[in-house]
């Protein structure tokens, strides 16, 4: 049985049956047969369902909200907002998605010559817990438009959302295996991937999950995107308005009360105005409202699971240990449930699990730099590629830094990293391959298929 637990409060939520390997297989044969039948539909008929899609989305956005809320422990405010973040990627791909795959002709020494778009088949899909809705969304919105199928094998500890997620296809009028969620735990991802149904699989998840289903998937020559870890660094130069500066980087960091790959993780500040920045920071950082997930004031809320909030504090301790000083938190709170508060460390050095490693949740990294050349060397210091930004008033400067020389799939200038539906989405180095959303997005899991006639 997969238990949830309400991390706000430590309490039984609810206890859903774990699906055995037979289940998932005939899960994927179900849907196999379904896209058999999807992928000769035309676009207006896709176009129809994920428009209505978008459509149930909206009309349930409460009750999904506070499903997540519940399972997972965000705040209930930021939990609206990603249901409508999904809707508006529904709607996106419903609009988009055939001038994206429309056939492209060259010319060659033929009659007629060009590449057409055709849909794999069924997409497996791992998927984490922190954005239970969106990760999947942005996904299946873009496959099932180009014809393809998709099986979900979410978090263990969002079952529920897994599971309302298949109702919301199923109600758009999708055909009725076409997207399923199977309740099974990772050991059974590797078999998955041998069934001969299974064309392509997408994770989004930590670096070792991806490093495992990746080495599965290639040696069955299935194509694979990964979406991972993330140590996003935010730059702040000597002629940046800090006041901007550090209310977007608090913003930034406390996202999803800190657990989010491409939330602002380590804060890279040139010297002349470090202090000033600082002050500043843990202000905005000290004056977020935490409480209640389900109040929709509340700006952090717990983390998702008491467990991984250990490993969080864990991380702390032993980057003290190692020299970080403390200015803010940094202790577990006297109370049930997973919680852990806004926490601000100073003095990081290289080595320290704040420098090295990811930390999921509200702690934040504030480091000095000598100048701008130096921010740069240490924001690239890192194993990770996801997200990075910079803070300057010389426009022109921030461009050249974000477009030149910062190592990252998204690079921002005086704004937060986040994802749209029409840009691409993915890192480089450890955080993954490949990417999602945007025209890019959609043809990730197409065949193209070159045509000629002579």
């Amino acid at each position: 049985m997969l238990e949830v637990i309400n991390p706000a409060d430590g309490t039984l939520v609810r206890r859903y049956p774990e699906a055995n390997l037979r289940d998932a297989r005939d899960a994927v044969a179900r849907a196999h047969r379904d896209q058999i039948v999807w992928q000769k539909t035309g676009f207006t008929v896709r176009r129809r369902c994920m428009q209505t899609a978008a459509a149930v989305l909206r009309r349930r956005s409460r009750e999904l909200a506070q499903l997540m809320t519940l399972e997972m422990g965000k705040p209930v405010s930021d939990a609206l907002a990603e249901i409508e973040k999904c809707a508006l990627v529904c709607e996106y791909y419903a609009e988009g998605a055939e001038a994206m795959l429309a056939a492209e002709i060259t010319l060659a020494n033929t009659t007629r010559s060009y590449w057409v778009h055709r849909p794999l088949g069924v997409v497996l899909a791992v998927m984490p817990w922190n954005f239970p809705f969106w990760q999947v969304f942005r996904f299946a919105a873009p496959n099932l438009m180009a014809g393809n199928a998709g099986v979900l094998k979410h978090a263990s500890n969002v079952p529920g959302c897994a599971l309302a997620i298949e109702e919301v296809f199923r109600e758009a009028g999708f055909p009725e295996h076409l997207f399923r969620a199977v309740l099974v735990g990772s050991d059974v991802v590797g078999m998955l991937l041998e069934d001969e149904h299974v064309r392509a699989v997408t994770v989004t998840g930590s670096v070792s999950a991806g490093r495992a289903v990746a080495e599965r998937a290639g040696a069955l020559l299935k194509k694979s995107v990964l979406e991972l870890g993330g140590s996003d660094p935010y730059l702040v130069l000597k002629d940046a308005d800090l006041d901007l500066a550090a209310e977007v980087c608090a913003k930034s960091r406390l996202i999803n009360s800190g657990q989010s790959c491409i939330a602002a993780k380590r804060f890279i500040v040139v010297g002349e105005v470090y202090d000033d920045f600082l002050q500043r920071f843990v202000a905005h950082m000290a004056a977020a409202r935490v409480g209640n997930p389900m109040d929709e004031r509340t700006e952090v809320g717990p983390q998702a699971r008491v467990d991984l909030r250990d490993d969080l504090h864990d991380q702390v301790v032993r980057s003290v240990g190692a020299g970080a000083c403390v200015v803010l938190g940094g202790a577990v709170p006297d109370r049930n449930g997973a919680w852990y508060p806004p926490t601000v460390l100073i003095d990081v050095q290289p080595g320290m699990p704040a420098w090295e490693e990811e930390l999921f949740g509200p702690v934040a990294s504030v480091i000095r730099a000598r100048d701008e050349e130096d921010t740069i060397r240490i924001a690239n210091a890192t194993m990770f590629g996801l997200g990075a930004a910079v803070f300057t008033q010389d426009l022109e400067r921030g461009e050249r830094i974000a477009r030149d020389h910062l190592e990252a799939g998204s690079c921002f200038v005086n704004a937060f990293v986040r994802s749209d539906p029409r840009l691409p989405f993915g890192g480089i180095k450890e955080s993954g391959y490949g990417r999602e959303l945007s025209p890019l997005g959609i043809r990730e899991f197409v065949n193209v298929k070159t045509v000629c006639v002579s």
